[in-house]
């Protein structure tokens, strides 16, 4: 069974475990790991140069402050340097949590708002995948965006929403990811069961921990296996063909 884990914070981990990790399984074929900040990018371009099966995404995650105009400016300079060098843009998107937290002025959310775009204007420019954090009513904000600029290469990893975004999203042709938390939410179960398989990926996500059987242990690739399982519950079809299909997904979407 060969795998790929469309969304994992690689730069998040140690170096020990991070061989650990592609030491510890030969069915691991490849790893997108996407980046937070411009640091993060820098990590993980280093770890794709030393390791082949690291597929770099370059991008700001939403959920820590706006960068300053600084930052920004550093960080687009570094991508258009480094343009050739990434499979994809990513992590992007909106503050759901930090706005429910109320951490987040509408102000500052509309600031939020134009950065996404600038990302997804990049990956329109650029012909790049982007990799998306966007949850409940902010899914239907980043439609719009994608809508807009007529991207259609769009990864929502994680996603949690309502029923009419998840069918917008459905028609216009974007992929979702899951984690192992498959293995016990109901939620997502029910998301896979709505979701067409040629729209789907596998992640972990890691370093972020699990729960139920995965309870305590070090977030890992091979833990995907047991999403294979379970979607394959879900979908009525074998494993193999669960693992192959998501594997070719995979493969298509970001050009691996």
């Amino acid at each position: 069974m060969k795998i790929i884990d469309a969304h994992i914070h690689l730069d998040q981990y140690t170096n020990k475990d991070i061989q650990l990790i592609l030491e510890d399984s030969d069915s691991i074929e490849a790893m997108v790991s996407v980046s937070t900040d411009l640091d993060s990018c820098k990590r993980n371009l280093v770890l794709a140069r030393k390791h082949h099966k690291v597929k770099p995404a370059f991008g700001f995650h939403p959920e820590q402050s706006l960068p300053t105009e600084n930052e920004l400016g550093l960080l687009m300079e570094w991508l258009i340097q480094k343009k050739n060098e990434m499979i994809a843009i990513g992590e992007v998107g909106l503050p759901y949590y930090l706005r429910a937290e109320q951490k987040v002025s509408e102000f500052q959310y509309g600031q939020y708002i134009d950065l996404l775009e600038l990302f997804i204007k990049m990956a329109k420019k650029w012909d790049k995948p982007i990799v998306l954090h966007a949850v409940y009513e902010d899914a239907s904000i980043v439609c719009d965006l994608l809508e807009k600029h007529s991207v259609t290469k769009a990864h929502f990893h994680w996603f949690k929403g309502d029923g009419k975004t998840i069918a917008r999203m459905i028609q216009n042709g974007y992929y979702i990811s899951v984690t192992p938390e498959i293995v016990y939410k109901d939620k997502i179960q029910k998301l896979v069961q709505t979701y067409p398989l040629e729209q789907i990926m596998i992640e972990t996500d890691g370093p972020w921990p699990f729960e139920g059987p995965f309870l305590g242990k070090m977030t890992h690739p091979d833990m995907m296996k047991e999403s294979i399982s379970m979607i394959a519950k879900i979908k009525t079809l074998s494993e193999t063909e669960i693992s192959n299909r998501v594997l070719e997904n995979t493969k298509k979407f970001y050009r691996i």
